[in-house]
């Protein structure tokens, strides 16, 4: 059945061995798939094809995949599943005038709230994330008497009742009273940030800590004149409070079809002439690019990055996980579609590693803040307790802290002043 899977070129016989796996062949005429091939070869030669942009026969083969492997299976079928239905959904809406953005806003909606509340329970990501961005925040506050924090991408804004109660339990104000706390908070969703207001809100008041939260609505991600909305925010902290800019898992957002890295530079320019004192980012260890021909790069990153983190999800979580169904099909499906560049030439969800994020940074007059000791203990201590598996790495390299799983790097955290 694998071997009917060969290109409608068929005239054109290639002269190489068919079970040879050359995995970027110079004419579309070479796609014969050996009857012995994986699922993953496979997988591999449908984005072949995509590169070479027959899609007809890419999509062919991507339909035979969603029905040949289980999104049940184990690590290795499932994502060559979902990494098939990615697939199919690029090609049957290559045609269609959308833009990535309007899918970004999926931790605001109701529709998949729940695989976002899983994501943060069954794996330590954004966890770890928000833990170490929150500990360069607590030590940038030390001694002042409030903090003004601009939050680029509140979401749910799980990151702040932990920031909240630290605040409130140890004080760091010299008198040892806990400083106020002022949040403006960024998205796409004006119901999710209201929401999000009124549960931090109760929160802050059951701790009896001084809290505002002031919504910043984005019409997108293409930021434009949110630029100087995002100023005037800056200019009204106070007399006495340190100024913060929480970049976590959103930089990367404004690099969707933004070939020349003009916006990232523009909004990094506009934090820069704000003055704040720390700037915490926090990205995936995922690079793609923006350009059509390199999709099969693109493609093959994208494949290593999340076959770490389902194997990590095979290796913690039960088999017959709900949650782990959830997350894989509602949060990590779409993350893997938008990792991939469409054909309008648009970035993916990926966006850049460690070391390109170096460069911009300091190419736009930041200098990195060495993370603590402290932040790699807790760290630590956050997987011994939630998370006990040898697989879970963590290491610093740089000024960044990274976890990954195995040898492979999957998210990193670092700050900067």
């Amino acid at each position: 059945m694998l071997s009917s899977l060969q290109s409608h070129e068929e005239e054109e016989e290639p002269t190489t061995n068919p079970t040879t796996t050359s995995f970027i062949p110079t004419t579309p005429s070479q796609f014969l798939i050996p009857t012995s091939a994986s699922p993953r070869q496979i997988l591999m030669r449908c984005a072949e094809l995509m590169h070479h942009g027959d899609r007809p026969m890419a999509l062919r083969i991507a339909s035979f995949l969603i029905s040949a492997v289980s999104p049940i299976g184990d690590s290795s079928d499932r994502v060559v599943y979902h990494f098939a239905q990615a697939l199919t959904r690029l090609i049957e809406s290559s045609n269609a005038a959308s833009s990535p953005s309007t899918s970004m806003n999926k931790c605001g909606t109701q529709l998949v709230q729940p695989s976002y509340l899983a994501f943060n329970q069954i794996t330590p990501f954004l966890r770890f994330a928000h833990l170490t961005a929150n500990q360069a925040i607590l030590e940038a506050i030390d001694g002042h008497r409030g903090v003004h924090i601009i939050d680029m991408d509140t979401a749910h804004g799980f990151q702040w009742p932990p920031l909240l109660q630290a605040i409130a339990v140890h004080g760091y104000r010299g008198d040892g009273s806990p400083p106020s706390v002022r949040i403006t908070g960024a998205g796409t969703d004006v119901n999710a940030l209201r929401r999000t207001a009124d549960r931090l809100h109760a929160f802050a008041r059951s701790l009896g800590l001084p809290f505002q939260f002031n919504p910043l609505y984005l019409h997108s991600y293409n930021l434009g004149s949110s630029l100087m909305q995002l100023h005037q925010s800056s200019s009204s902290t106070e007399k006495g409070e340190v100024l913060i800019v929480n970049c976590v898992l959103f930089l990367h957002k404004l690099l969707y079809g933004d070939r020349d890295e003009r916006q990232l530079h523009d909004f990094l320019s506009t934090v820069r002439a704000m003055g704040p004192a720390v700037v915490t980012i926090a990205e995936r260890e995922l690079g793609v690019a923006s350009a059509p021909q390199d999709f099969f790069r693109v493609f093959s990153e994208s494949l290593e990055y999340y076959t770490a983190i389902f194997e990590a999800l095979e290796a913690t979580v039960q088999p017959n996980s709900v949650e782990r169904r959830e997350v894989e099909e509602r949060w990590l499906g779409e993350e893997i579609k938008e990792s991939l560049v469409p054909a309008g030439g648009t970035r993916g969800a990926g966006g850049m590693r460690f070391e390109r994020w170096d460069v911009i940074m300091r190419e736009n007059g930041f200098t990195p803040r060495r993370l603590s000791e402290y932040s790699l203990s807790q760290a630590r201590l956050l997987l011994r307790l939630h998370y006990p598996s040898e697989g879970y790495q963590l290491h610093v390299s740089k000024e960044g802290l990274f976890l990954g799983w195995q040898t492979r790097a999957l998210f990193s955290v670092s700050s900067w002043q």
